[in-house]
């Protein structure tokens, strides 16, 4: 399993406009191998800025690299490419983690 971590800073206040963009529907989320894809907001309390992070993971390497060759991706950062990012974005920090252990809990 990959797990891919996106970590978004904004000014205090804007979480909510990036948790609507990353919740949308998204040719993404039917990619064949995509195991889930999670969007949080971290509940700590800091004066100034807000973190979300988007919490993605994929059956394997493969699968990934699958999304990532792929048209609807390609396409994605294509139509992007030149317009202005918000300005209430501080940072983006994109993190890939092998998983090597998974220990379920208790099913109720």
């Amino acid at each position: 399993m990959l797990i891919q971590t996106r970590t978004i800073v904004v000014a205090k206040g804007h979480a909510e406009q990036v948790v609507e963009r990353f919740s949308r529907e998204s040719p993404v989320h039917g990619m064949e191998g995509l195991i889930d894809f999670t969007v949080m907001v971290n509940r700590g309390k800091k004066e100034e800025t807000d973190e979300v992070m988007i919490l993605i993971r994929w059956e394997s390497e493969q699968a990934w690299k699958n999304w990532e060759k792929s048209d609807a991706h390609i396409q994605g950062h294509r139509n992007s490419r030149g317009q202005p990012k918000p300005d209430y974005l501080i940072s983006t920090t994109v993190n890939m983690f092998d998983v090597k252990t998974v220990i379920d809990g208790p099913r109720q």
